[in-house]
């Protein structure tokens, strides 16, 4: 299919109507700390699923990172047309949850030209499919970055990637998510890509566990570099192995990871978006069932929401 057409395609599916209990995205008010989970904690759930666990279990929203067997979500059997497209809009509009985000794999830190090429393109189906989902984010990321490249060129592209995808995305209604992953999460560079992409339709997701386990830095020092321009938060917690590696086969807040500072943080700047539950079994399924993990998250939360000041 054609970019014209695709386009084309999303632009007609965004105008279907949504159910009466449908809308615009929920912004919260102070007393309010909305939670969403990603799919890659029930890599085995199909949509249905996944929205009828969500509204049961005292989620506001979901964040779609694969479904079923399929990674790649503009792949899936779930989005093959306009009127699937329409189906999950208005199933999730009759369980009052989001669609907060689309995980893509698209990774901005390739310098290889191919590579980079179609990361760049997997990014732009999922703007073109949050567009017509009404999904207002779309998360890409770094990983770990090449060798053969200084850290400051490597950075520099990134830097580029992510002002093509927010030229891409303008007029979308879609806002492109950059991760603290791999090896971009120390606060000094993520500060640096964010000052030249922010005003270009980027934002950031802080992952505290991406960050904390590598770099140390207080969540205090983070937040008063980065919290302009957070936008979405992750988190999931961790212990350390006997080597000192992350060991995440443990549930929110039984960990090391400063979770309460963060959120404390959050709170008290009136952070209206949502916290995002990333339990990653579909990466490793020695992981603790979802049924068990999805549903403890929530009442850790409203603990951590309750015994913060506000």
């Amino acid at each position: 299919m054609t970019q014209f057409t695709r386009r084309r395609f999303l632009q007609t599916v965004s105008l279907l109507p949504l159910s009466v209990s449908g809308g615009a995205l929920h912004v919260p008010t102070m007393q309010e700390s909305l939670l969403s989970f990603s799919t890659l904690g029930c890599p085995g759930w199909n949509m249905d699923q996944i929205l009828r666990f969500a509204a049961a279990n005292a989620y506001q929203g979901i964040e779609i990172r694969g479904i079923e067997n399929e990674l790649d979500i503009t792949r899936s059997a779930a989005f093959k047309n306009a009127a699937a497209i329409g189906d999950v809009r208005r199933k999730a509009a009759n369980h009052n949850i989001q669609l907060v985000n689309l995980g893509s794999s698209a990774a901005m830190h390739h310098t290889e030209a191919d590579q980079r090429r179609q990361s760049l393109e997997e990014a732009k189906r999922y703007i073109e499919l949050a567009s017509a989902l009404q999904c207002p984010f779309v998360r890409v990321f770094p990983d770990k970055l090449p060798k053969d490249d200084t850290r400051e060129q490597v950075i520099d592209l990134i830097i580029e990637g992510l002002q093509h995808l927010g030229a891409f995305a303008k007029g979308s209604g879609v806002t492109i998510l950059l991760e603290s992953h791999g090896d971009v999460v120390y606060t000094s560079d993520l500060e640096r890509i964010m000052q030249q992409v922010y005003e270009h339709g980027v934002a950031l997701i802080w992952d505290i566990a991406n960050m904390w386990l590598v770099t140390g830095e207080a969540p205090a020092l983070v937040f008063e570099k980065l919290s302009r321009y957070i936008q979405h938060i992750h988190i999931k917690d961790a212990v350390t192995d006997n080597e000192g590696k992350p060991d995440y086969n443990v549930l929110t807040g039984r960990g090391i990871v400063p979770l309460r500072e963060a959120v404390s943080l959050l709170r008290q700047s009136d952070f209206r978006g949502y916290y995002s539950f990333e339990w990653e079994k579909r990466w490793h399924p020695e992981l603790a069932d979802p049924e068990i993990a999805l549903a403890d998250f929530p009442a850790v939360m409203q603990d951590i929401f309750q015994n913060q000041p506000v």
